[in-house]
């Protein structure tokens, strides 16, 4: 059985740490502030063995040294990590990792970098998805291309609409608010939109995202949709994501 034991660090990330209750393996998810993974491991009565990196930015990887120290820990991620922090084994589309049985499969997800990948567990209805989406938005276009970005997005759309989507930072408030800008029509949005505030004023976490309901509400993961194209203008959905993209960045 897995166990995901999430909680808050550094200003508004999210940290992860996934646990195999029969292998009694421990993976952390990216590794955003050493020393709050290695308190909350300690916490759980718990060692991490893996790290699993989504991407090469610093509040991703770089606690991978301090916790590999601290742990003898095996490092996974995309290649763009090496160079820059620590990693053992490159993973590419299409790979799998385990921990215990349990497998990950690793998407493609590129966009916020190039070399940004997802980690799908089918068999536990989770993905973590680092910076690629977020509850009701997505992350900036840093180094790819909006075609590439749509791309990934299809990806994550393909996915199993029940399945969990574990983002890496708590930006839903924010993002609720251009989403009901970019799709002022839309009641289900406005329904997520008021309990995201509510949360947010109980100061609960609005992470995990059902796909299901991002998939109604969510404008970048709506960028094929007609009435979208319609609002946000191209012929295509690349197109519309890149409108929806640049508008966000200067909202």
């Amino acid at each position: 059985m897995i166990h995901v034991h999430q909680f808050p660090c550094l200003s508004d990330n999210y940290g992860y740490l996934l646990h195999d209750t029969q292998s009694h393996e421990t993976v952390a998810i990216d590794t955003p502030d050493a020393r709050e993974y290695l308190r909350q491991a300690d916490l759980k009565g718990w060692r991490i063995t893996q790290i699993w990196n989504t991407h090469w930015h610093p509040d991703h990887a770089g606690g991978n040294a301090a916790i590999q120290e601290a742990t003898g820990c095996t490092i996974l991620g995309p290649a763009e990590v090496a160079g820059k922090f620590p990693l053992d084994r490159a993973l590419a589309h299409g790979e799998v990792v385990t921990i215990g049985a349990v497998q990950a499969q690793v998407i493609d997800v590129s966009g916020h970098t190039n070399g940004h990948i997802a980690f799908h567990l089918p068999a536990a209805g989770l993905a973590f998805v680092g910076d690629s989406v977020f509850a009701l938005g997505c992350g900036r276009m840093f180094e790819g291309e909006p075609g590439q970005f749509w791309e990934s997005l299809s990806r994550i759309k393909a996915l199993p609409p029940e399945t969990l989507l574990y983002c890496a930072h708590e930006y839903t408030a924010s993002n609720a608010r251009f989403a009901l800008h970019a799709d002022p029509g839309n009641a289900a949005l406005q329904d997520y939109a008021d309990e995201i505030a509510a949360k947010r004023e109980r100061d609960e976490p609005t992470v995990p995202a059902a796909l299901a309901r991002e998939l109604a509400t969510n404008p970048f993961l709506r960028a094929d949709d007609p009435a979208m194209q319609a609002r946000w203008g191209g012929s295509t959905p690349a197109e519309t994501f890149a409108a929806l993209r640049a508008a966000k960045d200067s909202f």
